[in-house]
């Protein structure tokens, strides 16, 4: 009986020890989703086309579309949305339904909550470090990583995303650059933190972007070795959203452009707004 009793105590004391772990990480989320928001107060400039004037003619078609003249220039914004997440392969993608909640606030970074079926967790990119924390049952951590080499791959998603979803983020400026590619092609390149990144925008003839690719640094391959590999998507849906027209539905993922690429990321926008 004593035993039966001595387990039956151990066991609640692990359930509440995991518990008080999953609310950290719940809390940690929520300082740096604050802390985000908060870099971005005091926006208040206009966007007017004269500030992209000398860029390359895909990006001002690109400014052009996504964002209307007399905009209130925002950089950090907040994205409701749903879809699918694969972890596995382009044959057997072993897609799953997930519901997400984000703060995007390129360059500095994001915070992204994410539940898919029994899976549970977040991703984080900060000018400090970055994280991933999944949970299985949101009671047992399956997955944990962050800092270096995640850290650099976590501010690559961050200008991939600057370029769906935050183009005010990528007006040229401190930390922004724009080289022409081709004659709908432009490449915005990132400094932020120590780090440099690079996306290609192409647009279509209204100025809508068609896809945006990177080159990430990333283990997601055969060799399990973080090297440069494409990684990108194609977004679509195009709304209005306070004077910034975003895609609603964006597909993307490693290997972008190459025989091995699948959408292992399948996302439909129901918001975005300030956060």
């Amino acid at each position: 009986m004593a035993i039966i009793l001595y387990s039956l105590v151990a066991v609640i004391l692990a359930v509440a020890i995991l518990f008080a772990w999953r609310q950290l990480d719940h809390r940690a989320d929520r300082v740096a989703w604050d802390h985000l928001a908060e870099l971005a107060r005091g926006e208040g400039q206009r966007f007017d086309l004269s500030m992209v004037a000398d860029l390359p003619e895909p990006a001002r078609r690109y400014f052009a579309f996504t964002i209307v003249p007399g905009t209130p220039i925002r950089t950090a914004l907040r994205i409701e949305m749903t879809g699918q997440l694969g972890n596995g392969t382009k044959d057997a993608p072993n897609h799953k339904k997930m519901q997400a909640s984000q703060i995007l606030a390129p360059p500095h970074g994001l915070v992204w909550k994410v539940k898919a079926s029994a899976l549970s967790g977040s991703d984080g990119a900060m000018p400090d470090g970055s994280w991933t924390r999944f949970w299985l049952f949101d009671l047992l951590p399956i997955v944990r990583a962050g800092g270096g080499d995640h850290h650099r791959s976590a501010f690559g998603r961050v200008v991939a995303e600057a370029a769906f979803w935050a183009p005010a983020s990528l007006l040229p400026g401190d930390h922004v650059r724009w080289e022409a590619v081709d004659d709908d092609t432009a490449r915005a390149i990132v400094e932020f933190g120590g780090f440099t990144q690079a996306v290609d925008i192409t647009v279509d003839a209204s100025g809508a972007p068609t896809q945006v690719v990177i080159q990430r640094w990333s283990n997601e391959n055969t060799k399990k070795v973080f090297r440069e590999q494409p990684f990108g998507g194609y977004p679509s849906g195009y709304q209005m959203f306070d004077g910034y027209r975003l895609p609603t539905h964006v597909e993307g993922g490693n290997h972008f452009g190459t025989p091995d690429y699948f959408p292992f990321f399948i996302a439909n926008v129901s918001e975005i707004g300030r956060p």
